[in-house]
């Protein structure tokens, strides 16, 4: 994953300055926090969390349609 580095806050800056993770989800849409020289956290805002949550539902149902489509046979011997 690519991220901004003008969208990065390391971790002190960020408790001592919450207000520019702040600013900085409402100008960018997010904010990635810092932790050990590693990015650790995202912050976004409510309607990117939906969109992520949106996201992460459909590539779930999708990888459950695939296990269920190439397990069928085995599936509907199990039902017998």
């Amino acid at each position: 994953m690519l991220i901004d580095t003008n969208l990065i806050v390391p971790m002190t800056e960020a408790n001592q300055n919450f207000s520019k993770v702040v600013r900085l989800v409402d100008d960018n849409g997010m904010a990635v926090i810092m932790k050990n020289n590693k990015p650790r956290y995202m912050v976004v805002g409510f309607s990117e969390y939906d969109e992520i949550q949106a996201a992460r539902k459909k590539m779930f149902d999708e990888a459950a349609d695939n296990i269920i489509a190439e397990n069928m046979v085995a599936l509907q011997e199990l039902a017998k």
